[in-house]
């Protein structure tokens, strides 16, 4: 009872329908869980009490509907508790396989003593049996078959309150997200009694929708179905028939972890809680360490082991009633049996039997790959003896089909885009998003089909006859030549992007982009390393990179050019092999370039993640230094650049982000290691003097007596030799400090000064030094200050030091200089005196503030 092939799946599923022919239902395509056109009022074990009449195409801002999903929309008489549930209708038992994977079915006669063993257990008194059964096994050995034969069978006795088939990348179906919402809903159906209490709980709580995986699960699922079970009818059917049951399977299909151990968990701890709850859990999955850690060596589950059921006489009736049908409608067949006997014959099949060793999926696919049409001029009786040659299980098999077709045009990127998806696309939608013809992606998959489900219409989505053949394309020692490459991520991102560019709404493609081109962009973020070490011989690569990680604003390509002063082809050239990640123009270098999500962002900032590729916070002293050079040079040479604006903007941002903004050995490191454009000693001498003057005179100063003056001494020397630099100060004596890129607040500080007459001679020879270079190269600053007055107290009528300029700094200094040499009296070698220096921030009527600083001689001591 294995993997049912095409001309099986059609009966069965009729005489599923007819099964159903009894209801007061009108069903096109499936069952109420799968997409269906319209359901009119119904009463029986599985609707109860009708809530809803659903239609394809449900859509809302959050989950806008694709072609290839089965969406639904509700009729506006619906109550609203059932549209906020948003249930997944193709995930249940009674999907379309075909477009719904997996498409497996048990095979009439096969499979049957497994079966009975679940159902046996099912069917049991709950005080001597587990309320869970774990079915695990291989890839292929009929895990999804066999779930699908229980669901059905319980579906008939009326006490199938749910099922749910994972399968990886099909969007919600293979993740959490949705999980309890979908069961709630099926449970409204099986069991209308419960109905009222899913209402109740989400009207209550509308949030509860978004809320985790275990508190949906309880309020929405398990209590729901507790309080129900104590009516009448429920009870009933309990004691008469047997407990209610659950079906999931493919749980390690799951790509949620996390909440794939925490349902198991709430699950046994939910049972261990209420053992007398009629409800059973049959779970089937392949054997995985987060799921074998919480299901094995529990008292409160059940274990099957699927192999130890996978009998020889079970695959020898499915491929004998294959081979049977295939003699009936293949003309090729009927002529070569009519001439040489029966095909084939016992020897060939008992051997092919044996070869197969258990695995239905691997029989499934053996006998399309025999007898499915292909190109290749090689008939089925060509192609039994090879397949006895291959290797048993599925990679032989998977590389040998995939050769059929490997030499037509775009075969790798049509099934490297299989292998990539997070949803299925048909295949107009595949064609739209790499940019090819239809007919085009027809041609590399007709000859796949033992492996691919080819839809019969451009619109219905193409998949998989098995997750295995996804790990396989994936998994780079199994499928060689026919690897799919995680950087095709990368491929797959451009095609989104391309693509959007077109405009084309309500198409397959639109509907996948808009769903899940962030999840594509996710799977980048272990490959960046990668990605980084291919561009990282380029010449100011990591400059670049680390501009790009670092900036508060994006930059254009000739921006970043300018910021850091080297060419702008460099900087297009680094980022050439980045456009996945970064969105730049070669054409346009004045459109900004952005990070295109921010996970890049974090992980060059990350040095545990992305090692020698971090963006250092000492990158920010760099960006500060090359923003404040062409700062400079704008306001020497007015000459305005975008990189200029940024500084005036943002560089007080990066002065503050770099750790240890004081080092000024730092900066002179820094700037040996950029490109030196003109009136480099300017921009060192400059940026010399205003570190210093915020660090004296800043908010946050805090300093010793003796490292203040000799900090002070240095901030006027180099104040001094920025204006006796070539060319003439020009705008920046006149400029605020914030528009050099400095701000913040006068300190409130006081500090007890020892100062020598040595030190005081040399304050005075450095201030007369600015005075004499002010007076040569920009007299009209000059003239258009007078002296502070010699007193004690200098005001501001503000604390603001980023509104100073380096004029008004040098009128401060100059005062501190004329109340030093006046407390020096009597001068001469040897003397030392005392000075108290005060910062106070006053507050004066009406709500006005200033800012005294207070500078006066405290005692004279002795000479030597």
């Amino acid at each position: 009872m294995g993997d049912r092939l095409a001309p099986f799946e059609a009966a069965k599923l009729t005489e599923t329908r007819t099964d159903s022919s009894h209801r007061e239902v009108r069903i096109e395509n499936h069952h109420y869980h799968g997409p269906v056109n319209k359901v009119e009022y119904a009463e029986n074990a599985n609707f109860g009490n009708n809530y809803v009449t659903l239609n394809q195409g449900f859509s809302d801002g959050a989950h806008p509907a694709a072609e290839n999903s089965q969406q639904f929309s509700f009729d506006q008489a619906v109550p609203g508790f059932i549209r906020l549930l948003r249930p997944i209708l193709d995930a249940s038992h009674t999907r379309d396989r075909k477009t719904s994977p997996p498409d497996s079915a048990c095979f009439p006669g096969t499979r049957t003593d497994v079966i009975r063993r679940i159902v046996e257990w099912a069917d049991s008194s709950l005080f001597w049996n587990s309320h869970i059964l774990w079915l695990y096994g291989y890839v292929g050995c009929g895990k999804s078959a066999i779930a699908l034969a229980i669901a059905i069978k319980f579906e008939r006795r009326k006490r199938l309150v749910g099922s749910f088939f994972f399968f990886r990348n099909t969007g919600d179906r293979s993740k959490m997200i949705r999980f309890a919402t979908t069961l709630a809903y099926q449970l409204t159906a099986a069991i209308p009694e419960a109905a009222p209490f899913i209402e109740r709980a989400v009207t209550a709580d509308p949030g509860l929708v978004q809320a985790s995986l275990v508190a949906q699960l309880r309020r929405l699922v398990y209590e729901p179905f507790k309080a129900a079970a104590k009516r009448g009818r429920l009870l009933t059917t309990f004691f008469f028939k047997g407990p209610f049951l659950i079906v999931i399977d493919g749980l390690d299909e799951c790509e949620d972890r996390q909440d794939v151990q925490a349902f198991i968990d709430d699950l046994l701890e939910f049972f261990e809680e209420n053992p007398l709850v009629p409800l059973r859990f049959l779970i089937t999955s392949r054997v995985e360490q987060h799921i074998e850690g919480r299901l094995k060596n529990n008292n409160q589950v059940r274990l099957e082991n699927l192999t130890n059921h996978c009998l020889r006489d079970d695959i020898d009736t499915f491929m004998t009633t294959c081979f049977e049908e295939a003699k009936k409608r293949d003309l090729v067949i009927k002529a070569y049996i009519d001439t040489h006997g029966d095909w084939p014959t016992k020897e060939d099949k008992a051997k092919l039997v044996d070869h197969i060793n258990g695995s239905f999926i691997f029989a499934s696919a053996l006998f399309k790959y025999i007898v499915g049409p292909t190109d290749d001029q090689l008939t089925p009786m060509d192609r039994l003896p090879h397949t006895l040659t291959m290797s048993p299980g599925l990679d032989t098999l998977y590389s040998t089909t995939l050769s059929r077709s490997q030499n037509f045009p775009h075969f790798s990127r049509v099934i490297s885009t299989l292998a990539l998806l997070f949803e299925p696309l048909p295949i107009a939608g595949i064609a739209d998003l790499l940019n090819i013809e239809a007919f085009k992606v027809v041609q590399v998959l007709v000859d796949l089909q033992a492996i691919i489900h080819i839809p019969g219409t451009d619109d219905a989505p193409v998949t998989m006859c098995h997750t295995s053949l996804r790990d396989f394309l994936t998994t780079e020692n199994r499928s060689g030549r026919f690897f799919t490459p995680p950087l095709f991520h990368i491929e797959l991102i451009d095609c989104c992007y391309n693509f959007m560019k077109k405009r084309q709404s309500r198409t397959a493609a639109a509907s996948y982009i808009t769903g899940h081109l962030e999840e594509h962009f996710q799977a980048l973020v272990p490959l960046y390393p990668q990605i980084l070490a291919k561009s990282q011989h380029i010449p100011y690569f990591y400059d670049i990179i680390s501009t790009i990680a670092l900036l508060f604003e994006p930059l254009s390509i000739s921006g970043i050019s300018e910021l850091l002063g080297i060419e702008t082809s460099q900087v297009s050239l680094a980022l050439t092999g980045l456009q996945p990640i970064i969105d730049s123009s070669d054409v346009d270098k004045d459109r900004p370039a952005t990070i295109r999500r921010r996970y890049f962002r974090d992980f060059l900032t990350s040095k545990t993640k992305s090692g020698t590729f971090f963006a250092s916070p000492s990158c920010h002293l760099k960006l500060f230094y090359c923003g404040f050079r062409l700062n400079i040079e704008y306001l020497v040479n007015n000459t305005p650049s975008s990189g200029a604006q940024y500084f005036q903007r943002y560089g007080q941002k990066h002065w503050d982000e770099f750790p240890d903004a004081a080092a000024l050995e730092s900066i002179v490191d820094e700037s040996k290691q950029i490109p030196h454009l003109p009136n480099q000693i300017l921009v060192d001498h400059l940026l010399s003097f205003n570190q210093l003057f915020f660090r004296l005179f800043g908010t946050s100063s805090d300093w010793e007596p003796g490292q203040f003056l000799s900090s002070l001494t240095r901030c006027i020397e180099f104040l001094a030799l920025a204006l006796e630099c070539d060319p003439p100060p020009g705008r920046w004596l006149e400029s605020t400090f914030q528009d050099l890129g400095f701000d913040g607040h006068l300190s409130d500080m006081r500090l007890h000064l020892r100062i020598h007459w040595e030190q005081a001679t040399n304050l005075q020879r450095n201030v007369q030094r600015i005075e004499t270079a002010v007076e040569a190269k920009s007299p009209d600053s000059l003239s258009q200050y007078s002296p502070e007055p010699n007193i004690d107290q200098y005001t501001r009528p503000s604390r603001w030091l980023g509104g100073w300029t380096p004029m008004d700094a040098y009128r401060f200094l100059e005062w501190m200089n004329r109340r030093i040499q006046a407390g020096m009296r009597p001068a001469g070698p040897g003397v030392t005196c005392d000075f108290d220096l005060e910062f106070e921030y006053i507050f004066r009527d009406f709500g006005h503030y200033f800012h005294r600083i207070t500078l006066r001689k405290a005692a004279e001591l002795v000479t030597k």
